[in-house]
Order: structure tokens, then C-alpha cells, then sequence
């Protein structure tokens, strides 16, 4: 390099430009510096023949080796495509360096000329990857350095934008896209009506268009559909981030959610009045918090001045206290974070004001198709999403800049597809096939092999069929809708009355001729289950037609615990049906015809057919609640102790429950929308915690038998040996950035964890919370000496296969990034003109290379491992944010069956109004409003399994970090009393291990249950 040449000081203040007209003018001064002009590739090349500086050279050097990969053919693939990207936020910017590398001209337009986004985006490992391989480090020395996983948006763009400059892409900003100009000739092409309309871009022709404008902006021609949850209310949050070491040593929150960790947020609203379903926080350039809020709190604590139906004016401007909103917030993040951060004060946002947010995300939507082709005059023009505008994210999932890169790359590969003379049909059956794919995605059925994703679907989509959508189903306009299937028609209780004679065929005293009095002795249910070898009842003979009460309490019960086919009608009532009430028992028996059922003309199979997999998660529900009961009894009878069982109470007499009467309100409650559990029947918006009246789901509470009232299982009156009792700052999950330490004896470990420290014949093995004891990673076994408390010296732990050979993986990787860093800075202390004796110079090149802070000078390996518990702890709560935005979809789509339901109901019981051909027509619809509310409680029971895996993952991680401070401690100067919180610990945390050991099982039943079905 020569000494004192103005293009290195120019490319050095380009790489640390910090807004976006000054990224633009370095680079334009730079050009002209250079001498050079032109766009695209041949500006690339150009860049690197002129600029030989050792900074440059080592991101020429990553960018060369990004080129090179063979899906740009040399950077051949799209040449002479022109294309617009509309939108410069990171997956615009992102296509468009794609488009780049590919060889077409891409110009990308911005309608404003700044990037003032303080927003911190979590990142998927293959997104960390990805922007390292476009030279990340290079512009931001920070770039998820030690355990870090996220960014800001603003600085993510900003990386984006000069590498999108440097590959030749032509960004303009302050240019707004409003709309397409067709071609007026043959000879003409497709333009771009731009305000301002003075813009030379207005000549431009392009016969590529990439929109990332955002989910307000979606070019005309595609349709938009909508996914509606229950009301969810948004806020975030930016304060200073003055990098002190008080704040550095806060932990960061990767993400908490009330669905596996009820206490911290019951903490919370106890202590403040704030009710959140969520709360993440992030440190990047700010410290940045986002959470959901409960509507009721927000009125409660006058952030929202009136209650109103509609959302908009809901949170319309003049209906939110602005400084209620911002101290609601404020004692949020204060109370997250133990009051640990000092004199937070807000950032300001683009408009000067206070950086927070309050914003709706009830309803999400998404475009129906991801591109579409529009011809004139003989000239086409093939338009494409990326972003909001193509999927609008949920943001607690983190999926925002993940799906959005993917989509970015699929948009790649259609142009490159385009670009290769495919025909359109092609391209856009193509291009839909793997867009079905986008919303499924997650960091666990993706390929797992990051360094090789490229623009071909196959490197990032496991098992992608290309052809999922043929040419025939699409058209210019993208895939032809398909008509949804109609209400099935037809006789169906004909059809359900046959196949229960069928079934019931053979049995002594059993005719089957109509819906009420061939059922009243309950003889006819019996025989419809013992028909089917799924059920503890085997003994048929053993019924007594004389007690056809306590004879249908029994059949309830097992079609209930055994199918999970919850009752209609209370026993009593099933045992005096009449006609009027034959609707009641047709909607029950189409549960059975639904598992159970053949075609009228196929015989019944004699041969044993395996029930739904829901049978073994509402068995293994039921069993847990009861276990509650049964414990709370136990702890609640005199000198009881958990050796000493306590006496079976007689349970409380249900079988003459009135099933049209809630239970908790006593209003009538309609077929469709009734909902049983413990023998009681209500409306499911009725069903309540006794104590805080939160909605429960059915899975998912606690009953006490005693007083008859239904609880969630934070206020269910539990003995203190089921209760994790914790402080309010240690009810979140560790955030700590770098692990603890778990000494165990060497003779008691099996497998070999090579890495660690030897000390006095013991090996200090560094562990994670969740690595420790999960079963998916880590095995553990425990043994008791005989008439002995459990030991915790007995604990043992063995290496899973396949442990150790994924953390050296990570190591290696993040070991080569650290060697490429090194490198580079030995390289600017060699080459930098001057660097002994310059002390600016050298300042301005090791200001790329800040000092490490405190975690960052761990060893690698040891920054993997707390990067690993950081994954798990961002896996879990994106899981929990997953499962509890299906429910709440799940519960606005059953408000809507309901709502159809009952208006059939009506009709149907009003005689007067119908005659035989309208009641068959609305009895169809009606049951099939029932079986599509049978596959919606399918569905919730798994999601309540996982949500009960979810809280045991929570309650082993927070009882690991107990188990953990007491090991830690040396033997001699443990208390009596810390020993045995030590065995307690540990036979709590043994007892979570085998909850969760028998949840592993129970899935593997359902799998092998629906893989026989």
C-alpha cells in the first residue's frame, strides 16, 4: 500500500459510515477517487484491481469466495437481466446482492434516506453464517462476537447496503415506486411510475421486479389472506445503551413466555400492574425490550384511554396515553431485568421522540402467491415479494430476517430460473412449490449444513419437492384457486345409524334402530366400544342393563380417558333419552364414527384398529391432574405424609349433571360450543381459574374435588414439595453469557468429555443448564444406597452419542472465525503506513477490533457452550410463542364455529320452521361443524402436550441452576441444611427428568399409533 493514499482513508471511513447518506457519499467519493464508473460486477472487479490495501484485500478475498460458488456461473447466470428491487430494508438489500452476484443489473430504490431502526433482530445460525460470509466483521467488528445472536436493524442494513454497493448494485434513495408503466409498443419494455416523477429513473426498463416494500405494500395483482388470532398488542421499547459495566453485566432475556413460566409474569402484575404474555430483551446499540400486553392492563394502567371494539381505534393515537405508555414500558424492562439497569433513558426514534412502539398483531397476513408474470405487447415482466409484503412475520418468533433471507434466495433462484429461458409456467409452479415450504421453516427442519445453503432450494430445504405444484395448476397470475370442498351432503345420519348397527351387530339385547331409546339402557354403547379392541372394558356380560346410570358414567369415562372423546350428555341423561334429545347423542356417536368409522358398504373390520394419537396425550393429561389431586390430598390430610397414602375420598356424584347448563354461568350452552371436563359442562370462555380468572384449556388445569372449582396450576392449592418456588429475578431464565462451572467426581464420569481442566481427581466439565439433563443430549442416572436419602455424589452423567462430535463441530467454526480475525489484525499492524509511529493510523485500523468484553475472552469452546444454552433457551421460547399463537387462532376459528352452530341448533329444535329435507340439511352441516371441531381439539391437545413439555424443559432448567450453586460449594463448608436442599433439589429435579422421559414415550406411541392408522 502506498504510504498516504486517499482512496485507503476514504475505503476506511466507508467501512465505518454510520447512516446511510454517508455510506452512499464514501462510496461515490471513493469511485471518483478511483476513477471508476459503471455498475454491476464490472464495478467489483474494477474496485479490486484499483484498491490493493490490505483491509480491502481480506473482503475481496471473502466476496471471491462467495462469487465463486456455482449457481452464479461465474457471475454469468442473469447477464443481461435487468431488475428494480423495491425497498431497502435487509431483504430487499439482500436480494438484490444476490441478483448482483448472479450477473444482472439491479437497481434498488428507497423512498427514504435513512435507516433509523433500533430494533434488535434474533438470528438463525445459517443467517449468522450467511452475513459472515459476506464479510460482516468487516464493517461491524461487533457482528455476534462471544454468545451474541442478534442485531439491530439498522446496522444490518447498513452492512447490507455497502455490500450491495461494492458487488455494483445502483441504490437510489428518496424515490418512491407507486405503480407498473406496461410497454406502448413491440419495441418497448416495462417501466416504473416514481415519485418524484423527475427521477431518470423513470427510463428505466426492467423485465425483473422485486418488491420488499414492506406488508403496507404489495404491487398490484396479488391477493392477500389472513390468519386471525385473539387481540395481541405489542410494544417495544429502545433505551440508551451507554455501554457501562453495570449494564454490561445485565443479563440479556433471549425470550420468556407466561405459557411455561406463569410466576414470573403473576410476579410482575403483583408487584406492578403490568400483565404481559412475553417479554424479550436485547442489547445491541440500545437496550431493546418487546412484549405483548394484556388489553385489560393497559386500561388499568390508562395507557389506553377507552375500550373499543375495533383495533384501529383501539390503539389510534388519540385514544393512547403517550407518557402512561412509556412508564408502563419503562417498569416492564426495570422489573425484567431486577432493577439492574442504571438511569434508563429512552432513545429517540426517526421523528426525535421517544423510541417506543405500540402496535397490533392480531391478524397476520400473507400473500397467496410469492410471484406472478404479467405480459404486454408481447413484453413480460416477472414480479416477485420478499419480506413483509410476501409473509408478515410473528415477530416473537424470530423468523422475520430468517424467512425473509429465504425468501430472498428462493427470488434468486426463480430469476435465475427466468434468466435461463424456462418457460413462465415452470417458473411460477416452481417458485409456489417452495414457497409452501417458507412459513413451515424453523432452525430444526432446515438442513442443518449452513455452510452450504446457496440459491438452490435442495441446499436449504430438506426432502423439497420442486414439483409440489404442477404448470397446469398456474397460470400468469400465479396458482389457480382451488375450490374448497363442500359440506358433504347426503343422508348422514342414515349413514352414521347404519354403521352403528354394523358395529353393534351380534350382541345379546342390542337393536340399534333409532337415536334415543336404543340407547337408554346402555347396552348399545357398550357393545359400540367393546366392538373395537381399543378399551380396558372387556367383560360385555358383566353390565347391568337395570343400573343404566352408573353403566354410562363408565362408558363416558372410557371413551374419555381412553380416546379422549369428551361427553355430550350426562349419564343420567343418556339413560332417559328421548327424541327430542337425539341430536345430542348423533353429534356424540359421530366422535366414535369419526375414529372408527368405514364406508356403509365396506363390512366392519374385524381387524384391531389403533385409535388417534390424541389417546395417549389426554390419557397421559388425565393422569397428571389427577396425580395433583391426589398429592394436594395427601398433603392436606393430618400427620399425612407423601409415604403415607391418604384414604380415596368418594368423588362428588356427576352423573346428573344438566349438559345444556354452563356449569359456571348457567346459561344454556349449545352442542358446538360445549366443552366437558371433570363431568361438568360449559362454554369454553366460561372456563376460568376460580382464583385470577384466567381462560384455561382443556389439558391444562387443576380440579379440586373438594370444593368443586377449577384452577390454573400457579393458584391450584399445591403441597410445597410441587411447587419451584423462586425469586423474581431468578424466575427468568439464566441469561448469563458464559456457563458455570459442575464438579463431579472423575470415577463417576462415563464417556469421555475431553475438554475441561484437571484438578485434584476431579474434572471440571463445563456444562450448560439444559445440556446437562436433557435427554435429548445428555443421559442421567442416579442411584440410592439402601434406607438412604439420594446422594448427590451418586449423580451420574454419560455422554450421549453424537454430544461430543456437534460441540467440537461448533468449536472448529467459531475457531477458524477467530483465526481469520487474528490474522487480519496482525495484517493492519504489518501494512498500515506507518503503524509503529502513526498513532492515528493504527487507532483507526484497530477500531474495527474492539477490546473483547469480559465473555469474550473465554476460549472458544467455552463460548460455544453458552451459545448452545442461549440456542436452547431462543428455541423454547420461540416454541412456546409458536404453540400460543396456533391456540389462539384454534380459539378464534372455534368462537366462529360456535357462532354457525348454534344458529343451526336453533333451527333444528324449532319444529315449526323446518321440515324433513331442511332438518337432514342442517343436520349434515351440523356434524360437520362438529368434526371439524373435533380435528381443531385434536390439534389443541398436542399443542397442550408440548406446553407441558415446554414447563418441565423450564422447571429442569431452573432447578439445574440450584442444583449447580450447591455443587459448586465446597463439602466443608456445606450446612446441614444446605445438604438436604440439596437432596431435595435433586429428587425434584429427577422426578422432572422422568415427566419428561414419559412425555418422549408417550410421542413415541402417537407416532407409531398414526404410522399404523
Amino acid at each position: 500500500a502506498e504510504p498516504g493514499n486517499p482512496a485507503h482513508a476514504i475505503f476506511e471511513r466507508f467501512l465505518r459510515a454510520g447512516e446511510c447518506r454517508e455510506v452512499l457519499g464514501c462510496f461515490l467519493e471513493l469511485c471518483q477517487q478511483l476513477g471508476l464508473q459503471g455498475s454491476g460486477l464490472q464495478l467489483y472487479h474494477g474496485l479490486k484491481a484499483a484498491l490493493n490495501y490490505w483491509n480491502a484485500k481480506a473482503l475481496w478475498s471473502k466476496l471471491d469466495k462467495k462469487a465463486g460458488h456455482k449457481d452464479y456461473d461465474q457471475g454469468t447466470a442473469c447477464a443481461g437481466t435487468k431488475c428494480l428491487v423495491v425497498g431497502a430494508g435487509p431483504c430487499g438489500l439482500r436480494a438484490a446482492i444476490e441478483l448482483a452476484l448472479l450477473g444482472a443489473r439491479v437497481v434498488l430504490l428507497e423512498k427514504r434516506d435513512s435507516f433509523s431502526r433500533n430494533n434488535v433482530l434474533h438470528l438463525w445460525p445459517f443467517t449468522i453464517h450467511d452475513l459472515r460470509a459476506l464479510g460482516a466483521k468487516k464493517f461491524y467488528g461487533r457482528f455476534c462476537t462471544g454468545t451474541l445472536d442478534h442485531i439491530s436493524i439498522r446496522q444490518l442494513q447498513l452492512i447490507l447496503l455497502k455490500v450491495a454497493l461494492l458487488l455494483g448494485v445502483e441504490v437510489h434513495i428518496n424515490v418512491r415506486f407507486e405503480g407498473l408503466v406496461p410497454p406502448t409498443d413491440k419495441a418497448g419494455g416495462w417501466h416504473a411510475v416514481l415519485q418524484p416523477s423527475s427521477s431518470p429513473l423513470t427510463h428505466y426498463e426492467f423485465d425483473v421486479l422485486i418488491s420488499a416494500g414492506g406488508g403496507k405494500f404489495v404491487p398490484e395483482g396479488f391477493k392477500r389472506k389472513e390468519t386471525r388470532g385473539k387481540l395481541a398488542i405489542g410494544i417495544t421499547t429502545n433505551f440508551i445503551n451507554r455501554h457501562s459495566r453495570a449494564e454490561v453485566e445485565v443479563a440479556e432475556i433471549s425470550g420468556v413466555a407466561r405459557i411455561y413460566n406463569q410466576k414470573f409474569f403473576q410476579n410482575l402484575y403483583n408487584k406492578t400492574g403490568i400483565d404481559l404474555e412475553n417479554i424479550v430483551y436485547y442489547k445491541d446499540d440500545t437496550h431493546y425490550f418487546v412484549m405483548t400486553a394484556k388489553k385489560q392492563s393497559l386500561l388499568k394502567k390508562g395507557v389506553i384511554l377507552q375500550d373499543k371494539a375495533d383495533i384501529e381505534s383501539l390503539l389510534a393515537p388519540d385514544n393512547v396515553n403517550r407518557d402512561a405508555l412509556l412508564s408502563y414500558a419503562k417498569e416492564a424492562a426495570n422489573f425484567s431485568t431486577n432493577y439492574c439497569l442504571p438511569d434508563l433513558e429512552f432513545a429517540l426514534n426517526h421523528r426525535d421522540l421517544p423510541d417506543v412502539d405500540m402496535f397490533d398483531f392480531t391478524c397476520m397476513t400473507r400473500s397467496e402467491n410469492a410471484a406472478l408474470v404479467q405480459e404486454h405487447n408481447g413484453s413480460r415482466v416477472l414480479l416477485g415479494l420478499v419480506g413483509d409484503c410476501l409473509v408478515e412475520p410473528f415477530w416473537p418468533l424470530g423468523t422475520g430476517v430468517a424467512r425473509g433471507f429465504l425468501a430472498a434466495f428462493d427470488a434468486a433462484w426463480m430469476v435465475r430460473r427466468w434468466a435461463a429461458g424456462t418457460p413462465p409456467l415452470e417458473v411460477l409452479a416452481e417458485r409456489e412449490s417452495i414457497y409452501q415450504r417458507l412459513s413451515q421453516t424453523s432452525p430444526d427442519n432446515t438442513n442443518k449444513n449452513v455452510s452450504q445453503y446457496s440459491i438452490d432450494p435442495a441446499t436449504r430445504y430438506p426432502n423439497i419437492n420442486l414439483q409440489a405444484i404442477k404448470a397446469s395448476q398456474v397460470d400468469l397470475g400465479g396458482v389457480s384457486p382451488v375450490s374448497a370442498s363442500p359440506v358433504a351432503s347426503g343422508a348422514v345420519c342414515e349413514e352414521l345409524l347404519s354403521w352403528c348397527q354394523a358395529s353393534t351387530a351380534g350382541y345379546p339385547g342390542v337393536a340399534v334402530t333409532n337415536f334415543s331409546t336404543s340407547w337408554t339402557s346402555g347396552l348399545a354403547l357398550c357393545a359400540l366400544i367393546h366392538r373395537f379392541p381399543m378399551s380396558l372394558h372387556r367383560d360385555f356380560d358383566s353390565i347391568d342393563p337395570q343400573d343404566a346410570i352408573q353403566t354410562h358414567q363408565m362408558l363416558l369415562d372410557i371413551a374419555e380417558q381412553e380416546l379422549g372423546i369428551q361427553p355430550v350428555l350426562s349419564s343420567a341423561e343418556m339413560a332417559t333419552l328421548t327424541e327430542p334429545d337425539c341430536l345430542d347423542l348423533i353429534t356424540y356417536l359421530s366422535h366414535f364414527y369419526q375414529i372408527f368409522g368405514t364406508s356403509p358398504e365396506v363390512e366392519v373390520s374385524k381387524k384391531p384398529l389403533s385409535p388417534p394419537g390424541t389417546r395417549g396425550a389426554i390419557l397421559f393429561l388425565s393422569k397428571l391432574q389427577k396425580s395433583r389431586n391426589l398429592a394436594h390430598k395427601r398433603s392436606q390430610a393430618p400427620g399425612a405424609s407423601p409415604a403415607c397414602p391418604v384414604p380415596p375420598q368418594p368423588p362428588r356424584d356427576r352423573t346428573g349433571e344438566n349438559s345444556d347448563a354452563c356449569y359456571f354461568c348457567g346459561r344454556r350452552v349449545y352442542i358446538v360450543e360445549r366443552a366437558s371436563a371433570e363431568g361438568r359442562f360449559f362454554h369454553r370462555g366460561c372456563f376460568q381459574c376460580r382464583r385470577c380468572g384466567a381462560t384455561l384449556r382443556l389439558g391444562d388445569y387443576a380440579f379440586d374435588e373438594e370444593d368443586g372449582n377449577f384452577y390454573c396450576s400457579l393458584h391450584y392449592p399445591n403441597p410445597a414439595s410441587m411447587d419451584l418456588p423462586r425469586e423474581e429475578a431468578s424466575a427468568l431464565p439464566d441469561g448469563v453469557n458464559h456457563p458455570k462451572s459442575l464438579w463431579v467426581p472423575r470415577a463417576e464420569l462415563q464417556g469421555a468429555a475431553e475438554e475441561g481442566e484437571e484438578t485434584g481427581g476431579r474434572r471440571k466439565i463445563i456444562l450448560t443448564p439444559l445440556e446437562k439433563l436433557s435427554l435429548s443430549t445428555l443421559n442421567l442416572t442416579s442411584e440410592a444406597e439402601p434406607e438412604s436419602p439420594l446422594k448427590p455424589a451418586r449423580l451420574r452423567l454419560q455422554a450421549a452419542p453424537g454430544a461430543l462430535p456437534a460441540l467440537r463441530q461448533g468449536q472448529g467454526a467459531w475457531k477458524e472465525e477467530e483465526e481469520e480475525e487474528k490474522i487480519d489484525m496482525e495484517k493492519g499492524r504489518q501494512e498500515v503506513p506507518g503503524a509503529g509511529t502513526d498513532p492515528p493510523a493504527r487507532a483507526t485500523i484497530l477500531s474495527q477490533y474492539p477490546e473483547p468484553r469480559e465473555e469474550e475472552k473465554y476460549p472458544s469452546w467455552k463460548r460455544t457452550l453458552a451459545r448452545r444454552t442461549r440456542e436452547s433457551q431462543m428455541k423454547r421460547f420461540c416454541r412456546a410463542q409458536a404453540i400460543q399463537r396456533r391456540l389462539e387462532e384454534i380459539e378464534v376459528t372455534f368462537r366462529e364455529l360456535e357462532q354457525q352452530g348454534i344458529k343451526l341448533e336453533k333451527l333444528l329444535r324449532d319444529e315449526n320452521e323446518s321440515v324433513a329435507d331442511q332438518q337432514t340439511q342442517w343436520t349434515n352441516q351440523l356434524l360437520y361443524l362438529v368434526q371439524k371441531k373435533n380435528n381443531l381439539m385434536t390439534e389443541e391437545s398436542d399443542l397442550m402436550i408440548a406446553v407441558q413439555e415446554l414447563k418441565l424443559e423450564e422447571q429442569q432448567c431452573q432447578l439445574d441452576e440450584k442444583l449447580r450453586s450447591y455443587m459448586n460449594k465446597e463439602d466443608a463448608l456445606k450446612t446441614p441444611e444446605d445438604e438436604k436442599a440439596e437432596q431435595e433439589i435433586l429428587k425434584q429435579l429427577v422426578e422432572v427428568v422422568n415427566k419428561r422421559n414419559i412425555l418422549i414415550q408417550l410421542q413415541e406411541e402417537k407416532r407409531l399409533s398414526e404410522l399404523r392408522a
